[in-house]
C-alpha cells in the first residue's frame, strides 16, 4: 500500500480520539421510555398494596397525593418552559410513588406534596429534566423533607394491618431505630431488637414479609425484590448494582458487628431499612448510575460502604438515601475511568505516516 501523507496521518491520529462513542445511551432498542417507566410503576403495586394493607388506607393517600403533586409539577413547569410535554410518560409519577415509599405514612399531606414538588421541579427540572438530572429526584425529595421537617419524617405510625403478628410484634419504633438508641445507651442492641419481635426467626420472617414498622415502602422486602428480579429480567436494570450493593452491607454489617468483629447479624442489615428498595429501584436510577457495568460496581460497593458507615457511626439509624445520593455526585468521575472506548482502528495507529 502506498505511503499515506504525513500531515494526514497525523490529523488522523489526533482525530481519532475525539471521535470514539461511548457505550450504552447510543444503543437503539424498541422499548420506550413511557413503556419502561409504566413497567417499573406496575412492578411497585404489589408493595403498594400491601403497605395499604399494613398501613390502612392513609398510605393510599400518601401515594396518591405524592404521584398527583410530581405529575401536576411536571405538566406545569413543561408547559411553562414551553418543552414537550411528557408528564403522561410514568417518569414523574414513578418519582412521586418512590417518595411516598420513602415517607412514613402519617406525615402530613402537604408535606408529602411540598417534597414531591421539590422532587420534581429542583431534582429534575432544574437541571433540564428526564435524562439530565444528577440526584435521584426521589431521594433528593426525601432529603429535603428530612432536613425541613426532621420530627415529622422520623414520626412512625404503629401499623393497622389486622394480622396479629404485625399489630403485636413490634412497637411505633423502626428495628433500626431500636438498634442505634439502644447502642448509643450502651446495650446490646440487636438483643433489644430481638426482644422486640420475640425470637430472631420472627424478626427476620417479619421484615422479609412486611410486618414491621417503617416508611410505606419498608413492607415487604419480598414484594420489592420480586420486582427487582422481573426488572433484571427485562434487562432495564442489571444485576451488578443491586448484588454489589446489599453483599457490601451484608458483609460490613457482619464483619463489624456491635460486639466486635464478625459478630453482626447481615440478614438484619440486610432486609431492615430501605435497603432492598433503594437497591433495586434507586440505586439502578438510568440517569443517575453509570453507564458501564464496572462503573456500576465500583458505585455499588462505594454505596454500600456508605450505608454502612451511617448506620453503624453516624446519629441517623439509615443511610440508603444519602449514599445513593452521594454516590450520585461521583457518576461523572466514575464514566469518566470506566468509559467503554472502541478497538483503536488501523489509522490510528499508524507511525511515522505509514498505512
Amino acid at each position: 500500500m502506498a505511503d499515506k501523507n504525513p500531515t494526514t496521518a497525523a490529523n488522523e491520529r489526533l482525530l481519532a480520539p475525539l471521535l470514539s462513542v461511548a457505550s450504552s445511551p447510543h444503543i437503539r432498542t424498541r422499548e420506550t421510555i413511557p413503556r419502561i417507566m409504566w413497567t417499573v410503576n406496575a412492578t411497585l403495586i404489589p408493595v403498594a398494596v400491601w403497605a395499604v394493607y399494613i398501613f390502612g388506607w392513609r398510605a393510599l393517600l400518601q401515594i396518591v397525593v405524592s404521584g398527583l403533586a410530581a405529575v401536576i409539577t411536571e405538566l406545569v413547569i413543561q408547559k411553562q418552559r414551553g418543552v414537550a410535554r411528557t408528564w403522561h410518560d410514568g417518569s414523574a409519577f414513578l418519582t412521586g410513588l418512590l417518595l411516598a415509599f420513602c415517607i412514613p405514612v402519617g406525615l402530613p399531606l402537604w408535606m408529602t406534596a411540598l417534597g414531591s414538588v421539590f422532587s420534581v421541579a429542583v431534582a429534575k427540572h432544574a437541571f433540564g429534566g428526564l435524562g439530565q438530572n444528577i440526584f435521584n429526584p426521589a431521594h433528593a425529595g426525601r432529603a429535603f423533607l428530612l432536613a425541613s421537617f426532621p420530627v415529622q419524617m422520623t414520626t412512625w405510625t404503629k401499623m393497622a394491618s389486622l394480622a396479629p403478628s404485625a399489630v403485636d410484634g413490634v412497637t411505633t419504633a423502626t428495628p433500626l431505630g431500636i438498634l442505634k438508641e439502644a447502642t448509643k445507651l450502651g446495650h446490646d442492641g440487636m438483643s433489644e431488637v430481638i426482644a422486640t419481635f420475640g425470637s430472631r426467626q420472627a424478626m427476620l420472617e417479619s421484615l422479609f414479609l412486611g410486618n414491621v414498622n417503617g416508611c410505606i415502602g419498608e413492607v415487604s422486602a419480598l414484594l420489592i425484590i420480586l420486582g427487582g428480579v422481573f426488572l433484571i429480567y427485562k434487562r432495564y436494570i442489571f444485576w451488578q448494582g443491586p448484588v454489589f450493593y446489599l453483599t457490601t452491607v451484608a458483609l460490613l454489617g457482619w464483619v463489624f458487628g456491635h460486639k466486635g468483629l464478625f459478630t453482626g447479624d447481615p440478614l438484619f442489615q440486610l432486609l431492615s431499612g430501605g435497603l432492598v428498595l433503594g437497591a433495586f429501584y434507586m440505586l439502578t436510577d438510568m440517569v443517575t448510575s453509570p453507564i458501564t457495568r464496572r462503573g456500576q460496581i465500583v458505585f455499588a460497593v462505594g454505596g454500600g460502604l456508605l450505608v454502612f458507615l451511617i448506620r453503624r457511626y453516624a446519629g441517623y439509624p439509615e443511610g440508603v438515601c444519602y449514599s445513593i445520593l452521594l454516590m450520585n455526585c461521583a457518576t461523572p468521575m466514575i464514566d469518566r475511568i470506566f468509559v467503554a472506548q472502541p478497538p483503536r482502528s488501523d489509522l490510528s495507529q499508524t507511525e511515522g505516516g505509514q498505512a
